[in-house]
């Protein structure tokens, strides 16, 4: 796309040639300048451009431009300049003594041809077609008739994806913050009725603000949900609209969705209203909250299939959820068969405690935590959780220091009331001293 500027027909090489496992350049661009050179007043004035701009967006570009697609790359692999043109009708004569491999084969045939001593191109334009057919296959000859143009060699250009772009120019360059804001809610206007009528919703925007010193500003707003309420995404812009410099002016405005996904309608139930409008506010509040603090500062907790219960939830970014929440379904079947009881407050690293029990496996009649005595009420236990032996050890507990080869959970209530989750490293059977962890609490 970024090489259409100079041609509309432009196509990535698919078939980059492999020398005997090694790639012979990191990637190829065929442009067709067909009719297009004078809009750069020539082909070397375009060349330089081309390569000026291969440059600025980070890439060390070699050029070669020839009447046909072969001869082309041949000279931009196989020529230590930046760039290389090759005459009208002269290609013949110019690759003569370039290697064979330019020819673009497979590396059996080049090895083929190098033990028969033809090491150029030029060695074999005068040779029988007959025994190099029989011999090496139509595709030697192939490849020869399409460097000299011969045999024409169709370039399937890339077909760029529809893309929803609002676009606004103006007369007369704008530079007030209230102009700025104004244009962008006619753009979101434009582009939300676009996506409405294909039933699309916006996961991320790029507003291109230009200036009239030709230089421009980029800046992207994200939601967690596909989206095409245009007052909620101007929301979005709003603070960052507000530290944009407008230089000398600016001219033009381009929305445009990076990420789109389909939209249901929403369409709500006279059962379920609120749930469902309560659905849709926290996600606006999830978007404008990202767009505040930053999208990796705005997390939401999914939940994991591991009984390990530090293990059982993993943070994720609110707005990039896309992969994670498409896992929720099997996710949620699985928690809603183990039945098991959580508490709602986990704690990120267990505490150690002290703890007196009765022995053997018996619950805790009394622990101190914090200096302080807290006599065991009631009590439920114990729930048995051992290491997932199926998963590589890396993925036990490796940041917490409390790694048991088994843990006895109980659920115990003070005499004040209070709920805590413990559990005992280990068990008496196999250890002489058990120690003691406090995990969570209760409501």
């Amino acid at each position: 796309m970024a090489f259409q500027r100079y041609s509309p027909w432009t196509a990535i090489d698919l078939n980059e040639t492999n020398l005997l496992g090694s790639l012979v350049g990191s990637g190829s661009i065929w442009i067709d300048i067909t009719g297009c050179a004078h809009l750069y007043d020539g082909e070397h004035s375009l060349v330089k451009d081309l390569y000026n701009y291969c440059l600025k967006i980070g890439y060390q570009a070699r050029i070669g431009l020839a009447d046909t697609p072969g001869a082309a790359w041949a000279v931009a692999r196989f020529n230590n300049v930046q760039s290389t043109i090759i005459p009208p009708q002269s290609q013949k004569e110019a690759l003569a003594h370039y290697p064979i491999v330019a020819l673009r084969l497979d590396p059996i045939t080049t090895e083929k041809l190098h033990n028969l001593g033809l090491n150029q191109i030029g060695d074999i334009y005068n040779m029988p077609r007959a025994p190099l057919t029989s011999r090496f296959g139509l595709v030697l000859l192939q490849r020869l008739d399409q460097i000299l143009g011969l045999e024409n060699e169709p370039i399937s250009p890339c077909r760029p994806k529809h893309q929803h772009i609002a676009r606004i120019s103006f007369p007369e360059p704008i530079g007030n913050k209230q102009d700025i804001k104004f244009a962008l809610d006619k753009l979101l206007m434009e582009l939300c009725k676009v996506l409405e009528k294909n039933n699309l919703g916006a996961r991320l925007l790029k507003l291109s603000i230009f200036r009239v010193d030709n230089t421009h500003i980029n800046i992207k707003a994200g939601t967690s949900q596909p989206s095409r309420d245009p007052e909620h995404l101007a929301f979005l812009f709003q603070e960052k609209l507000d530290t944009v410099d407008a230089g000398f002016g600016i001219e033009v405005l381009i929305l445009k969705a990076i990420e789109i996904s389909k939209s249901s309608i929403n369409q709500f139930s006279i059962y379920r209203r609120t749930n469902q409008k309560s659905n849709t506010n926290i996600a606006k509040l999830i978007d404008r909250l990202s767009g505040r603090l930053g999208v990796q500062n705005v997390i939401r907790f999914y939940p994991v299939e591991s009984h390990i219960p530090e293990q059982a939830n993993k943070a994720v970014s609110a707005i990039n959820n896309t992969k994670v929440s498409n896992s929720w379904t099997n996710t949620s079947k699985f928690l809603n068969n183990c039945h098991l009881k959580r508490p709602l407050e986990l704690l990120s690293q267990p505490l150690p405690i002290d703890v007196i029990a009765s022995i053997p496996d018996g619950p805790p009649i009394m622990f101190i935590w914090r200096r302080q005595k807290h006599k065991v009420i009631n009590s439920e236990g114990p729930e048995r959780i051992a290491p997932e032996w199926w998963r590589p050890r890396k993925f036990l507990s490796n940041s917490m220091p409390f790694v048991p080869k088994e843990r006895d959970y109980y659920k115990l209530e003070d005499h004040e009331g209070n709920r805590y989750w413990v559990y005992c490293n280990g068990n008496y059977s196999k250890q002489k001293i058990t120690k003691w962890y406090l995990h969570g609490f209760f409501s």
